[in-house]
């Protein structure tokens, strides 16, 4: 059985490194130099400690990231939690526009609310990077010889 490897489209690849690095970044963050940002945005009314929710969320952040960037074999897996993870997460997102959270420059309404539509981009990217999302099929590979 000679099973080549697949061949990850150009622009998968991209968004797979792209949302690695800015994950894994963002998870450092957690844990280092943006925490009392992140704990500013975990809701009042969610029922865990806001430092343990950004310590767990960064670990998580930095894993899926790591993950994304380092093990491409895995992408399908790492790419869908990671969908899976910013749907988890949209309800904190609606929490900080319902609430008028202030943190990481969304210090607005307007700004907080642009930024719910930006959520399902994320979602999509990630199940684009995972390449469980329908392609085009390849005009070079219906060509006539």
């Amino acid at each position: 059985m000679n099973r080549e490897p697949e061949r990850i489209p150009f622009s998968q690849n991209i968004t797979r490194l792209l949302l690695g690095a800015v994950m894994t970044f963002a998870g450092v963050s957690h844990l280092t130099t943006a925490r009392a940002e992140f704990q500013a945005q975990v809701p009042a009314w969610f029922p865990l400690d806001a430092d343990f929710v950004v310590i767990a969320s960064g670990v998580v952040e930095i894993v899926l990231g790591a993950g994304l960037l380092l093990l491409p074999r895995y992408r399908r897996i790492f790419g869908v939690a990671l969908a899976v993870f910013y749907v988890l997460i949209f309800p904190g997102n609606i929490a900080q526009y319902l609430e008028h959270t202030d943190a990481f420059g969304l210090d607005t309404d307007a700004k907080r609310l642009v930024r719910l539509f930006f959520q399902p981009l994320l979602v999509l990217a990630a199940l684009w990077a995972a390449g469980v999302l329908p392609r085009r099929p390849d005009a070079r590979a219906h060509r006539a010889p």
